[in-house]
């Protein structure tokens, strides 16, 4: 074969893609940017134009953006190799080509003489060998983008045009600049010719921005577009520029009060330029219960409420514009007045709503619908009435508080300002609660029975919070499986996964001593009207164990022992980190994994004897001295291990286990389990039997890997 020439390899410059667009959805920009530039950068790997994962991705209101550097102009030209017949099937007898090679010649575009051989496993076969032209960037990158595009994340798409010119995207685009270097890559995207002009920001600039190569793209645009392209600096600047601000107010004062990174995020989406200003409003406002101002301000208004140093909120506020003007007492103003407009209802709602009492309010919530198959929310009230009075009494905690503050805890659904603020729910509750005269526990038990309002939030801090907030849960659990609403895949409207889990942080952070299966089964009896599905117990209760092993893997378990514990499906998930820690503690011992093996052996036989076994400790039809001193020394050591176990001491109670090593081991060596009397060989199962029942009161250490 001809000696293949070295190919020169084509320069590597640049690449920049931007799509101009109408304003993209503020709280899906950065996702979508980053998806974009990795989708992007991906093609552009895949088709060989690259050989890294490098690029740098801009993101405005108005543009999704990458520049992508060392691109190649040309696809290398890349070596190809074809496999074809062996030599004795390409040749006859008089060494001449077969119909075989001659097709697979036929099929390279070939002569038979251009084909190589090759030694192989099976014998020496003919082999093509060329070099497959690499094509240009032209030829591949606006079919790539367009693909790009479909990858991103969007969960609806606008469509614009008519006829065949009809496109889809997030938003209408408006412009595409392809720019290699200095010189743009002609292609067509969403119906778009490829250019390397953009425009700049909406009101600041002057007509269209050229851009004449990739890495003047964001000082280009900087200077003379007046837009700051980066989200990552825009982000930075804004930060910056609300602590300087706050600063400036009061010694101490902060505008960081959470959440607020969050809204950061948000509002570097909807600007391009940004400047932050200081804005007031009147001090009668401060009335207003905080979170109802903090609500008002951020949510609706994207506005940085300000504290002081020992918390206060202040009478002003932050905001960031998209313009700066050289007199922006105009911009300061107009936000105030919208502002206060906005702070003006919150505090028409919170004086109306003082003026009727919480309980007037419950018997009106049996117009209102919770679920179409689980009634109103009166009927839910009634039905978390009788729970959190039945564990109130289990936690020989207040019973009648707990019904009272369950009786009111769901009212302030039918306040205005929850109406306006549906976020405020249980918070707009505690206040009227106080206002109307109800103890402090009942009140703080209002707004606290939604905790943990995310999984890894705040829990109730009182015992009647508790009780109300473990009654909600379980309600809404039992209710929502009963009518086969049950979460599936990603979607969980009704946030069950959410309340598993608080319920069951309840239970084992603070140490309840409850036990859940009777809690779902209380639940259940108070469904008298909805039809339930007959297994709604088990699937709540297999809901919560497998919300359970995420919780203890996120806390560090192993997973080994985390079933050990949870295949037991223990009840009473206050001692589930005792069990943990215990035989955490086990495994460390010398004996504890031989301890595990043994167990595992014994599984098995017992699961081998085809029968149940009942757990035994009756030495009488014992033969061998090896069985016998196993049986007296496992007695002993029940004595000593019952009353530990009782009192919750798992820990002291494997140490004392872990001395039947020994013994077994010696069992094992010298005694068959599974011989031809019937009654000798039941009373050895019972006796493995009996041993596998005391450490599965703790664990089935059978279950540990060694």
């Amino acid at each position: 074969m001809p000696k293949r020439k070295a190919v020169k390899a084509p320069k590597a410059e640049s690449l920049l893609i931007e799509l101009l667009t109408e304003e993209l959805p503020p709280k899906s920009l950065r996702r979508l940017s980053v998806a974009f530039a990795e989708a992007v950068t991906d093609y552009l790997k895949d088709k060989d134009f690259i050989d890294h994962n490098d690029f740098e991705e801009f993101a405005t209101p108005r543009r999704l953006a990458v520049v992508v550097p060392r691109v190649l102009g040309k696809q290398l030209d890349r070596p190809v190799e074809r496999k074809g017949p062996s030599v004795s099937a390409g040749l006859g007898v008089n060494g001449q080509p077969t119909q075989a090679l001659m097709g697979f010649a036929r099929s390279c575009g070939a002569d038979v003489s251009k084909l190589g051989r090759e030694p192989g496993d099976k014998g020496e076969y003919f082999v093509y060998r060329f070099d497959r032209k690499g094509a240009p960037l032209k030829d591949h990158l606006a079919p790539l983008v367009e693909e790009a595009l479909k990858r991103l994340p969007v969960a609806k798409v606008m469509r614009w045009g008519a006829g065949n010119d009809r496109q889809q995207f997030v938003r209408p685009v408006h412009g595409v600049i392809l720019l290699h270097g200095s010189k743009v890559v002609p292609g067509t995207v969403l119906g778009l010719k490829s250019g390397n002009r953009t425009l700049g920001h909406r009101f600041l600039s002057k007509g269209a921005v050229t851009i004449k190569r990739p890495e003047d793209y964001e000082k280009v645009l900087k200077s003379h577009g007046n837009v700051v392209v980066s989200f990552r600096q825009r982000h930075e600047m804004i930060v910056k520029e609300l602590d300087k601000a706050a600063a400036k107010l009061a010694k101490g004062a902060n505008w960081r009060l959470g959440k607020e990174m969050e809204l950061v995020d948000e509002v570097v989406s909807i600007v391009e330029s940004p400047y932050v200003y200081v804005g007031a409003f009147d001090e009668s406002f401060l009335e207003v219960p905080r979170e109802c101002l903090v609500v008002s301000m951020q949510q609706h208004q994207k506005y940085f409420p300000i504290v002081d140093a020992r918390g206060k909120l202040l009478a002003k506020f932050l905001f960031v514009a998209n313009m700066h003007p050289a007199d922006a007492r105009q911009i300061v103003h107009g936000n105030e007045r919208v502002l206060r407009a906005r702070l003006s209802d919150a505090k028409f709602f919170y004086d109306q709503d003082r003026k009727h009492r919480l309980d007037e309010r419950v018997p009106r919530l049996a117009n209102v619908v919770y679920q179409n198959k689980l009634g109103s929310q009166l009927e839910r009230v009634q039905r978390l009435q009788m729970l959190a009075g039945h564990i109130a009494a289990l936690l020989k905690t207040d019973a009648p508080a707990a019904e009272r503050a369950a009786y009111l805890c769901k009212a302030d659904l039918l306040t205005d300002m929850v109406g306006e603020f549906p976020e405020l729910q249980g918070t707009m509750g505690r206040y009227y609660a106080l206002h109307d005269g109800e103890p402090q526990e009942i009140a703080d038990a209002i707004e606290q029975h939604y905790f943990p309002r995310t999984a890894g939030g705040e829990l109730p801090a009182g015992p009647v919070a508790l009780c109300i907030s473990l009654a909600d849960k379980f309600d809404t659990l039992v209710g929502i499986f009963g009518i086969g609403l049950a979460p599936t895949g990603e979607k969980d409207p009704f946030g069950l996964r959410r309340a598993a889990v608080g319920a069951l942080r309840m239970q084992v952070e603070k140490t309840q001593p409850l036990d859940l299966k009777e809690l779902i089964e209380r639940a259940r009896s108070h469904f008298k009207q909805a039809s339930m599905a007959p297994n709604v117990v088990q699937q709540v209760q297999e809901f919560f164990f497998d919300r359970l092993r995420s919780y203890l893997k996120d806390k560090g378990y192993a997973a080994d022992e985390i079933e050990a514990v949870l295949t037991l499906k223990p009840t009473h998930l206050d001692q589930v980190f005792l069990r943990l820690d215990a035989i955490k503690k086990f495994r460390a011992l010398p004996e504890g994994m031989a301890l595990a093996a043994a167990n595992k052996r014994i599984n098995n036989i017992l699961r081998q004897a085809g029968e149940k076994i009942t757990p035994a400790l009756d030495g009488s039809l014992l033969q061998e001295d090896a069985e016998k001193e196993l049986a007296k020394r496992l007695g002993e050591i029940i004595a000593r291990v019952a009353p530990m176990v009782v009192r919750g001491d798992y820990t002291d109670a494997l140490k004392e286990l872990a001395r039947l090593r020994t013994p077994v081991d010696a069992f094992f060596d010298g005694v068959m389990v599974m011989v031809e009397d019937k009654n000798l060989r039941l009373a050895r199962l019972q006796l493995l039997a009996k041993i596998h029942h005391e450490f599965c009161q703790i664990a089935d250490i059978s279950r540990l890997q060694g």
